[in-house]
């Protein structure tokens, strides 16, 4: 009895562990969105050469319904590691507020990135769920704001 109840614990913990998820829990699995989201990642904020800021931002990789989850899912340091690179070879920012991120930049360069991990035909799109700023203050001015 101790190891049934024992394997049924380990059951619930890897599926609530899961990073895939099925966005709407009545669906069968096929019809369900699947997604892979990435632990946060700090983005640096870059303004001429010197790092001013950094940004926390949470990332969703949504996968098409033909993607393999489980091999995807596994790739998941992969699919952060490439969005660090991303991030610190360009810096996504924001010349116009230095708490966030260029949401267009980054989604472009973690769709192009997220392709040549997951496989051709594996990645719908890409979604920033959340970004949060290190400081919200103390930043020079932005450039838009610099000539008034």
């Amino acid at each position: 009895m101790r190891r049934l109840t024992l394997s049924a614990f380990a059951v619930l913990a890897a599926l609530s562990g899961s990073v895939l998820h099925a966005e709407e829990p009545g669906k069968s699995s096929k019809a369900a969105g699947q997604y892979v989201d990435l632990a946060p990642v700090a983005l640096p904020i870059v303004l001429d050469n010197r790092v001013i800021n950094y940004v926390f931002v949470s990332v969703r990789v949504n996968l098409t319904p033909g993607a393999s989850a489980p091999k995807l899912q596994s790739k998941e340091p992969y699919f952060r590691d490439a969005l660090v690179r991303a991030g610190h070879r360009t810096p996504f920012t924001r010349y116009d507020n230095f708490t966030l991120i260029d949401e267009v930049k980054l989604k472009a360069a973690m769709y192009s990135a997220a392709g040549a991990i997951a496989g051709q035909g594996n990645v719908a799109s890409v979604a920033i769920l959340s970004q949060t700023p290190k400081q919200r203050s103390g930043f020079p001015k932005p450039k838009t704001a610099q000539g008034h």
